[in-house]
């Protein structure tokens, strides 16, 4: 690719000028059989006067075509500090002090670089121009800070694309950045979606800049430069209502890489990304280099060149993103390269030993209210806490792992203290909060319960800590009175603060019992919880009041784009409550048959793909970290989500998180839309992931940048591990048997995601009943790309094994069946093995048995033994 684009300006270099084109009044074309540019000389330079796309047999055209070039020029370097401050719509200097981890994030997103007030800007129409041959053409024009020459052409690839390259030399000493041309601007009336992929989507212009530019609630109506750091795919784009969409795409490799040699540079600044121009005119724009960071500052005389793409799209947001994801950015090759060295069949059962082991769990056991509590340790943040924090998170992980074990160490020693934990957690005094979750955490020292950040209580947390914990803990106990007690009065208590229009407040004040938060909507999915009340319960007022809330929340969140995160210490920054927004209105869907639900759940999915990272392109290249050598695949980014992305999330210093709770979602919605996305990300996320893994525990890291020091100090993480893993195995076997291995779902974990519970009722594989159930050592296999799940068919000796190969190759394999595991400790015999989509029954089960199985394939066996050699009961 890059020679071609080396032949193409040097023939630019070598072809003479048209006659007169550098003064004459003829136009400039730029067309092929998809686009059409056309620019016409004017007293001040060369204008874009037409831009088309071709529209099924006719021509659309972007309705302000313009051409326009920036400069950027500062002589000394611009400051750092911010110079501005900004206020919520109730008034408050945003984002206020009690707001630490965001302060830095803050101010350096609001110096004069970042809202693109710093420098000189040298606004220019070309004045001369020159053309080479029929496909490309060459503008220049001399400013008083430097020369800037952009070189035109069509991409014969990909007949939408436009192909730009620039070169600046500079004329004097000083800083310097080039801003993408203008293209052409789009009026505030024509918008239909625009985004930066990471940090904002949106359909409306949001006057209030603390809500656009933090929450993306609206786009901002300043022309703000945003970091490649949490900028998922490097595509800014603006959608018309005509249908086109407009995006510019920098050229791989110009962003910085996150782990360039062998220590982080997630935080470098290399390319800036907008929605806007610098005069805030809407049109995806590129900045190279930013002004102030090191590859801006030039002496006089010297040059610097970048190359990037506008890509033309007949469609909306979504098929410009893939063209970006797919065809520029390359995320089949990311893909392909992920290996797993250890199986995620192989984590779960590990992780089940780290979670029986109270040291390495860090696991304890209070008293409190005349019950004796369990919960694991919790170091991170929690106002108030003295090192004594403690956290239960995945109810039905807990529940679903003690089930398909029988293991009495949980039984006996987590599941009682973890239910009263959970009992004591709720208040059930008389008063404005009683039904409500007490708050997340227990502090042993102080014996009582706390938010994470502040004395306050959301009516999300009661839908989290109440409503879904418990709910998961009925799938299991559907004849627990007390939870079901405690299950409605929860469900009642949110149904009695369901607002008229069907929204609830963002939170309420413990004390004042006022609501507090009234600068931004809960846009967030708080109507699950009567979802799971109206599952449990059969009262329809729970289902008629978690419509009203769906109902309200697509208006004002799923259509607007408009979502907000449940990450109290990160003041709410949008974060994966969007993605569990999808599967809850999924959930919805199943109840009613409301195809509305359907629909905005595959739109809430939708954007939550851009809360994943699709650059750089992975490769083979070999990097060193914290003294090991890896490949660059092997801690890449592409595939992770984020727990909060945009201008004050996590993101933007640890990189993305390996709690890959979408992956089941994704796998869903993948069988529901067929849209490649959503698998190809499910399985980059999902897979291959070893460098994260502590191969002591086989605990994941949380944050990327943590790479594989384990659970540290959140021990909780790996029962969320259990969970996500689990919903994605088993949404995989579904997906790839066409639905002849399924098993019931419950209800999705609190906080961290959209993935469910399993394990309480039977499934069904090819059409027979089964209880899914987990028997460490019954398999192994000699390839860590295959993960297996095992089921046992009710009131038989039959046991079914379900092997998936989970990489993007054909996998030839052996594996190995040890009967006593299989039969709970008996010393058994294999008597039949069987493939099920064939009905062939495989020889000498009890010796190591030859597969292969094609790229993201499966395979299903049914299995019977005999602690006597008897003989085979395959039916």
């Amino acid at each position: 690719m890059k020679n071609r684009y080396f032949l193409f300006f040097l023939t630019l270099l070598l072809a003479p000028a048209l006659p007169g084109a550098g003064q004459s009044n003829q136009p400039l074309l730029l067309q092929n059989e998809r686009v059409k540019l056309r620019w016409q000389r004017s007293a001040d330079g060369w204008h874009l006067t037409q831009v088309q796309v071709r529209k099924g047999k006719g021509w659309e055209s972007l309705a302000n075509p313009s051409g326009e070039n920036t400069l950027l020029y500062a002589a000394q370097k611009p400051p750092t500090e911010p110079e501005t401050t900004f206020k919520t719509i109730t008034g408050e200097v945003f984002p206020g002090p009690a707001y630490k981890y965001q302060t830095v994030q803050w101010a350096e997103s609001t110096n004069p670089v970042s809202l693109n007030t710093a420098g000189q800007a040298l606004h220019f129409f070309p004045k001369d121009a020159q053309a080479g041959g029929k496909t490309g053409l060459r503008f220049q024009q001399e400013t008083e800070a430097a020369t800037v020459q952009t070189d035109w052409t069509l991409d014969p690839n990909f007949p939408t694309d436009l192909i730009v390259k620039q070169t600046l030399t500079a004329r004097k000493d000083g800083f310097f950045s080039l801003a993408s041309p203008s293209l052409a601007t789009v009026a505030p009336d024509q918008l239909a979606w625009a985004s930066v992929p990471g940090y904002f989507q949106g359909n409306t212009l949001q006057p209030n800049f603390a809500l656009a530019y933090a929450y993306g609630h609206g786009i901002p109506s300043l022309p703000v430069i945003y970091r490649e750091r949490c900028a998922s795919t490097l595509s800014p784009l603006v959608s018309t209502r005509n249908g086109l969409t407009l995006s510019v795409i920098p050229e791989p490799g110009l962003a910085r890489d996150p782990w360039a040699s062998d220590k982080i540079t997630q935080i470098d600044w290399n390319i800036g990304l907008s929605h806007m121009n610098r005069k805030a005119q809407l049109t995806p724009t590129l900045y190279f280099p930013v002004l102030g960071e090191p590859k801006s500052s030039l002496k006089a005389g010297e040059t610097i060149t970048y190359t990037f793409r506008y890509s033309l799209t007949d469609g909306d947001w979504f098929r410009a993103l893939n063209h970006a994801v797919y065809d520029v950015y390359r995320f089949k090759e990311s893909l392909a390269l992920r290996q797993s060295r250890q199986s995620l069949t192989d984590r779960i059962e590990k992780m089940h030993h780290y979670l029986t082991d109270p040291k390495t769990s860090m696991w304890n056991v209070e008293e409190y209210q005349g019950r004796k509590i369990g919960a694991q340790s919790y170091l991170g943040g929690v106002v108030g806490s003295d090192k004594d924090a403690m956290k239960n998170s995945d109810y039905g992980a807990m529940w679903m792992l003690a089930t398909t074990t029988k293991d009495p160490k949980l039984t006996g020693n987590v599941l009682p203290y973890a239910e009263n934990f959970k009992l004591t957690q709720q208040q059930t005094a008389d008063g404005f909060f009683k039904g409500a979750a007490v708050g997340q955490y227990y502090l042993a020292k102080s014996k009582k319960f706390v938010e994470e950040w502040g004395e306050v209580v959301e009516p999300i947390g009661l839908t989290y800590y109440t409503l879904l914990d418990i709910g998961n803990m009925l799938l299991f106990k559907p004849d627990d009175q007390e939870l079901k007690e405690r299950l409605r009065l929860g469900a009642d208590r949110l149904l009695n603060w369901q607002k008229p229009d069907g929204s609830w407040a963002v939170a309420y004040d413990r004390h004042s019992e006022k609501e507090i938060f009234k600068d931004v909507q809960d846009v967030r999915p708080t109507f699950y919880g009567l979802i799971v009340a109206h599952r449990l319960l059969k009262d329809p007022k729970y289902l008629a009041a978690a419509r009203k809330g769906a109902d309200w929340f697509i208006e004002k969140a799923v259509k607007t784009g408009r979502f907000l995160g449940v990450c109290g210490d990160a003041r709410y920054a949008p974060d994966f409550a969007t993605g569990q927004s999808a599967q809850a209105l999924l959930d919805l869907f199943d109840l009613t048959g409301d195809a509305r639900y359907r629909e905005a759940a595959v739109m809430a999915a939708k954007i939550y793909t851009t809360s994943i990272y699709t650059h750089p392109i992975a490769s083979r290249r070999k990097k060193t970290v914290n003294g090991t050598e890896r490949e660059d695949w092997e801690i890449s980014q592409t595939g992770l989500s984020f727990e909060h992305g945009g201008i004050f999330g996590s993101a933007t210093r640890h990189g993305p998180i390996q709690l890959c709770s979408h992956a089941g979602l994704f796998i869903r919605m993948y069988g529901l839309t067929k849209e490649p996305l959503f698998a190809d990300l499910a399985r980059a996320g999902a897979i291959g992931r070893d460098a994260f893994v502590d191969p002591a525990t086989s605990v994941a890291s949380y944050y990327w940048n943590a790479m594989n020091r384990g659970a540290g100090p959140y021990p909780h993480h790996a029962w969320w591990q259990v969970g996500w893993i689990t919903d994605y195995l088993l949404a995989e076997a579904e997906l790839r048997s066409g639905g002849k291995v399924s098993f019931p779902r419950g209800f999705v974990t609190p906080k961290v995601g959209p993935h469910q519970t399993y394990g309480f009722a039977p499934g069904t594989i090819y059409g027979q009943k089964a209880d899914l159930i987990i028997r460490e050592g019954l398999l192994k296999a000699t390839s860590p790309s295959i993960d297996y799940i095992l089921a046992k068919a009710e009131g038989t000796d039959r046991y079914y094994v379900t092997l998936l190969n989970n990489r993007a190759q054909a996998t030839a394999f052996q594996f190995s069946l040890d009967g006593s595991r299989i039969a709970e400790g008996r010393n058994a015999r294999i008597t039949g093995l069987r493939r099920l989509d064939t009905g062939v029954e495989i020889k000498n089960p009890n010796e190591p048995v030859s597969l292969e199985i094609p790229p993201f394939g499966i395979q299903v066996l049914a299995v019977t033994f005999s602690p006597e050699s008897g003989r085979s009961s395959l039916k």
